[in-house]
C-alpha cells in the first residue's frame, strides 16, 4: 500500500504528502469554505439569477475558482440561468465544456482541414514513392 509521495501544493507551493489531491490540507480547507460560501450564495432563491461576476463579489470567491466548481459539477448551473464562465477562445459566457459552439464548430472545421491536408500530402508521397521505386527497378533492368 502506498502511503503517498512528497510534492508541492499547487496552491501554495508548501511542502506535504500528496495522496488524492494536488492541494495541500489547508488549502483543501480553504477551497472548500469558498464552496460552501458559493452554495450558500446561489441557495436562495433571489440569488439564482446572479453571473459569475456577481457570485464572485457576493462570495469573495475568485470567478477562476467557481468556474473549477461549476466545470466540476459542483455548482450545478441548472436552476441559475445567468451563470457561466468565459469560452477559453472568445470569452463568451458558457454553461458546460471549455468552448462555446461557434468556437467548438471552427475549432472542428479547422481540424478537419488539417486532416485533409495531412491525408494529401500523405497520398501525395505514396504516390511518388511508388514512382521512384519504379524508375530505380526500371533503371537495374
Amino acid at each position: 500500500m502506498s502511503l503517498g509521495k512528497l510534492a508541492n501544493c499547487t496552491s501554495c507551493d508548501a511542502l506535504f504528502v500528496q495522496s488524492t489531491r494536488d492541494v495541500c490540507p489547508k488549502c483543501y480547507q480553504a477551497i472548500e469554505k469558498d464552496y460552501e460560501k458559493c452554495a450558500q450564495f446561489l441557495r436562495k432563491r433571489e440569488n439564482r439569477g446572479s453571473t459569475l461576476q456577481q457570485v464572485s463579489e457576493a462570495t469573495g470567491v475568485s470567478a477562476k475558482q467557481i468556474t473549477r466548481f461549476i466545470r466540476e459539477g459542483r455548482i450545478s448551473i441548472a436552476n441559475t440561468p445567468n451563470l457561466g464562465y468565459p469560452c477559453e477562445n472568445c470569452g463568451t459566457t458558457i454553461q458546460k465544456g471549455t468552448f462555446c459552439d461557434n468556437c467548438a464548430h471552427d475549432l472542428k472545421r479547422e481540424i478537419n482541414q488539417q486532416l485533409d491536408v495531412d491525408q494529401r500530402l500523405a497520398d501525395f508521397e505514396k504516390e511518388r514513392n511508388a514512382q521512384g521505386y519504379k524508375r530505380k527497378d526500371h533503371i537495374i533492368e
